[in-house]
């Protein structure tokens, strides 16, 4: 439900904000005052295209909000979610922004969030419904008129399983077309991966072998080299005549007989006995080394023949050796996916099964449209002879499909006779706008309780009638506001003292302010609504007779509840 709404700089208004209460709320005043300003702000901040000029006179820009109150709309908060524009609170607020600048700019909000006009346009639908003389109030999309008639036939759930088997069917299709066309292309990958597969894995490569291998090739490879050095090493430092170890012990036993002699060898001492150590420990790390070295030219031909092996397969396959436990993985991986993946065969029995399963939803969906649409056309025909369109007829058409779709085996389409003797119509071309406006007005009753928009807004839905008629379509309009919250605009005493409530419109010049014109609404009380009522009863001259009809009109509207 509608709850506030502000707006700045808007055409003629300067600023105006307005608190919405549920049931059924004219508005009214004279004309040019701008009573259709609310709708075309509404209709802006829900996603309608935004025009420069619609700001106000001398000014930077326009700005609308609305709060709307949307507890009830589980579908809109799971939407909300969806799209990012929840809030901190328990989701029963929805917050709606536009900003429109004197450069043709525009700004949407969603909650406080960025949004789109198509997002706006998206919750906008799911919030407000308006009904007025223009082609794109909603009750004229071929998509509505669907959604409205599964509703009104209790199918809606249906029509939604419906498309998901369909998609679901065109899916399979698609899979078995396209294994059909690239058969031949699947057999060659998976013999090729199969070879791939079956030569990396009996290679039984793995890095942890790569690098011992490398390693132990290096090795033997320079084996006679370090065993030279190794032999090199130990003469020069052990073995030889003038060995290193051999002349440092001999110098630290002459120091050590002269120690007593001097102290301050003993510095030097210590140095060199530690020497000695590291030197006689090199000694048995080098004999050591030299007893592990291996020269063993059977071993070294073999490693040879490994590397060559997984070299020559990495060059196959244009990698490093590093690389081919990567290479073995995504092979075997892509094999399982086309080894899972369904034949030919396969797909088409799911293909089948998934298609008859389509036709026998869309055979019940169309049973149901077709019970549905009978009734909804008999109860519309027989609200439109009380709408001064007597002899009038209303027929919901379904148009068999040579082809179903994800919507069912029919289009749907609303057509339309306004007088007797003339041909049915589809609803989006009847020339009358009052005459479309009553129509929806008559379809939204009787759909009242199915509807999910809850705010609806008629604009002149009284046009080209008068006397009983407006008193029909004001007790229509009040009943209507029993369940939903209903506004309209209307010209006629007969609808406006069936409200609720009664807001009156005006528009003032201010000299002071350079003859600046601005609109404003007035909350009408009792008396107010006797006043406002009989200026549309008496025009400009207001008689104590006049005032004492309005009075009694307000009386009977209170009790004014039709049923169609």
């Amino acid at each position: 439900m509608l709850k506030f709404l502000t707006i700045r700089d808007f055409v003629i208004v300067d600023r105006m904000e307005l608190e919405f209460v549920p049931g059924f709320t004219v508005l009214t005043g004279e004309t040019g005052a701008g009573k259709s300003i609310l709708i075309d702000a509404l209709s802006l901040v829900l996603g309608e295209r935004g025009d420069p000029g619609e700001v106000r006179n001398g000014c930077e820009r326009a700005e609308i909000s609305a709060e709307f109150d949307v507890r009830k709309l589980p579908e809109l908060g799971d939407w909300l979610r969806e799209n990012g524009f929840e809030t901190d609170d328990d989701g029963g607020i929805c917050l709606m922004r536009r900003v429109v600048d004197i450069g043709g700019r525009s700004r949407g909000f969603i909650n406080g969030y960025s949004a789109t006009l198509q997002q706006l346009r998206a919750a906008g639908e799911k919030l407000v419904d308006i009904h007025g003389q223009h082609a794109h109030q909603s009750m004229l999309r071929n998509d509505a008129q669907r959604d409205l008639l599964d509703a009104f036939s209790g199918s809606y759930e249906l029509h939604r399983s419906t498309a998901e088997v369909y998609r679901r069917w065109q899916s399979l299709q698609q899979q078995r077309l396209a294994w059909e066309q690239n058969a031949a292309v699947f057999m060659q990958e998976r013999e090729q991966l199969e070879w791939q597969v079956n030569e990396i894995t009996t290679l039984n490569f793995s890095l942890d072998e790569w690098q011992t291998l490398q390693a132990d090739h290096s090795r033997l490879s320079h084996a006679a080299s370090l065993l030279e050095a190794a032999q090199m090493g130990l003469e020069g430092l052990s073995e030889g005549e003038s060995a290193a170890l051999a002349q440092i012990n001999s110098v630290i036993s002459r120091l050590h007989n002269l120690l007593d002699r001097d102290v301050d060898l003993k510095i030097v001492l210590d140095l060199l006995e530690s020497a000695q150590i590291q030197l006689q420990e090199g000694v048995y790390e080098l004999e050591r080394y030299q007893q592990r070295l291996d020269l063993d030219p059977q071993r070294l031909q073999e490693m040879e023949e490994r590397l060559s092996a997984i070299h020559a397969t990495a060059r196959k396959y244009r990698i490093t050796p590093a690389e081919l436990p990567d290479l073995l993985r995504t092979a075997a991986d892509r094999l399982n996916e086309l080894y899972q993946g369904d034949d030919g065969e396969t797909l088409a029995r799911e293909e089948t099964a998934v298609r008859d399963e389509y036709f026998r939803l869309a055979k019940k969906l169309s049973e149901a449209r077709e019970k549905a649409a009978k009734t909804l056309s008999q109860q519309v025909t027989a609200a439109m002879q009380t709408l001064a369109m007597a002899g009038g007829e209303f027929s919901v058409a379904l148009t068999p499909l040579e082809q179903g779709n994800a919507h069912g085996m029919e289009q749907i389409e609303f057509q339309v006779s306004a007088h007797q003797g003339l041909p049915l119509r589809p609803l989006a071309k009847v020339a009358s706008g009052g005459e479309l406006s009553r129509i929806s007005l008559a379809i939204q009753v009787i759909t009242s309780k199915l509807g999910a928009a809850p705010t609806l807004i008629f604009d002149e839905v009284d046009a080209g009638i008068g006397g009983r008629v407006a008193e029909i379509v004001g007790g229509l309009l009040k009943k209507l506001g029993t369940e939903r919250q209903v506004m309209c605009i209307t010209h006629l005493a007969q609808v406006a003292s069936a409200g609720d409530h009664q807001w009156q419109v005006t528009k003032s010049v201010d000299p002071a302010n350079g003859g600046k014109v601005s609109s404003r609404i007035t909350v009408l009380e009792k008396q107010e609504r006797v006043e406002e009522i009989a200026r549309m009863l008496g025009g400009e001259k207001i008689t104590e007779t006049t005032r004492k009809h309005a009075a009694e009109m307000l009386r009977g509207g209170r009790d004014t509840g039709l049923a169609i």
